[in-house]
């Protein structure tokens, strides 16, 4: 939920701020990326070489550096970098803060700079938290968009118990990824991705295949997990290795066995992306011995392989349904037939014509027809923003 997320955690001056060392080691070993802000009065709780240690990155406190030479801690840059802003602990002092835009120390400016979902866990005495302006506070920091990540009941350091202690590490870290999870646009989807290509075999050693990498279909798959959607997976002779809890990865190697992995949950599933590039035909007969060049130059007789594509296409029910094309020629009038005839709701169309797009490469540029009748075209961009671009569209197409 969190692999590769960008994390700026805020850490106020409150006792509870001890506990932010087990908070930076849950966040790495979530996967995600971590900066600290220590306000000035935090690192009497706890040191910023602690929190550099684990995160492993500089810790930011004050607007400039206290080196030799000074330079500015853009706190911009800091918010702008930050995919989420996590506020723990917040005191009662920095929540007042929030709610009136009060700018004295650099994590307000971050906070207040800030265009990312900003979590905070409140951590005060129980009465502090129970009195009339913390409740309104919290109140104005929910209506700001702000999401409160709930304090506990326990031991207080004031040796009352009750109400006001920062959630536990572990706590916060469940609460952020079950909120994430419930925004997601396609929790509770499965997909189907096809990707790579196939080889069909000639002999033991000798195959007829082609130059896919799988790259562009496991970034298409990555991009539909991260978005919620549980997805097989069907891999060609690859070395992609895409990893994410949502993604269950089927390897096979000709186009019969993707046609069976492919097919055999396609009843249910609710998108199906099929950018594997599947021989369309193999051998006939298949030697069990390896061809000898003494024996001459072999006849080798073809014959088609399964369209997992036109089938699914004849079997659609509620499914959406995306395929792709690699054309040298006609590009768009061969897409669009492609797209009619195999009954499909998205196509999206290669060209070989284009430099940095087809097989292999890091990069694409394509163009998608849809059944809705849009032309939609995109400039050259990596596979990863090309992947995005595909999976925007699926979804502005499924809420039409």
């Amino acid at each position: 939920m969190l692999s590769g997320k960008n994390i700026l955690l805020g850490v106020c001056g409150g006792i509870a701020a001890y506990k932010t060392a087990h908070l930076v080691r849950e966040f790495i070993k979530a996967g995600a990326n971590v900066k600290c802000i220590q306000t000035p009065a935090s690192k009497d709780f706890i040191t910023p070489l602690t929190l550099a240690t684990l995160s492993k990155n500089e810790v930011f406190s004050e607007f400039t550096s206290a080196e030799e030479n000074p330079r500015w801690n853009d706190h911009v840059d800091l918010a702008l970098w930050a995919d989420l802003l996590v506020i723990a602990p917040a005191t009662a002092n920095t929540i007042g803060k929030m709610c009136q835009g009060i700018c004295d120390n650099l994590l307000m400016a971050a906070y207040l700079s800030a265009k990312c979902t900003v979590y905070f866990a409140p951590a005060m005495d129980l009465d502090m938290y129970k009195h009339p302006s913390t409740l309104d506070n919290l109140e104005k920091l929910h209506s700001f968009g702000n999401i409160m990540i709930p304090a506990e009941s326990g031991e207080l350091a004031s040796g009352l118990v009750g109400e006001g202690r920062m959630a536990e590490p572990e706590n916060i870290l469940r609460f952020i990824q079950e909120d994430i999870s419930s925004k997601m646009p396609l929790k509770g989807k499965k997909a189907i991705v096809t990707a790579g290509p196939t080889y069909e075999a000639i002999d033991p050693v000798r195959f007829i295949g082609n130059r896919s990498s799988g790259k562009m279909g496991c970034h298409i798959a990555l991009c539909l997990a991260e978005k919620g959607a549980k997805v097989d997976l069907i891999l060609g002779p690859s070395s992609q290795n895409p990893s994410h809890p949502n993604i269950n990865i089927v390897r096979v190697e000709t186009a019969t066995e993707m046609y069976t992995e492919s097919m055999k949950d396609f009843d249910s599933a609710d998108i199906a992306v099929l950018s594997a590039a599947v021989a369309d035909y193999r051998p006939k007969d298949v030697s069990d011995q390896k061809i000898k060049k003494e024996s001459g130059i072999p006849q080798i007789h073809l014959e088609p392989t399964k369209d997992i594509l036109a089938e699914m296409g004849s079997q659609k029910k509620t499914q959406f349904l995306v395929g792709f094309a690699l054309e040298t020629h006609n590009e768009l009038k061969n897409a669009q037939s492609k797209l009619e005839r195999k009954n499909l709701n998205m196509i999206v169309l290669n060209s070989l014509q284009d430099k940095g797009a087809g097989f292999q490469g890091d990069t694409n540029k394509i163009t998608i027809l849809t059944d809705s009748n849009k032309i939609i075209r995109f400039e050259l961009k990596s596979k990863q923003e090309v992947a995005q671009d595909i999976i925007n569209t699926i979804l502005s197409e499924i809420n039409a």
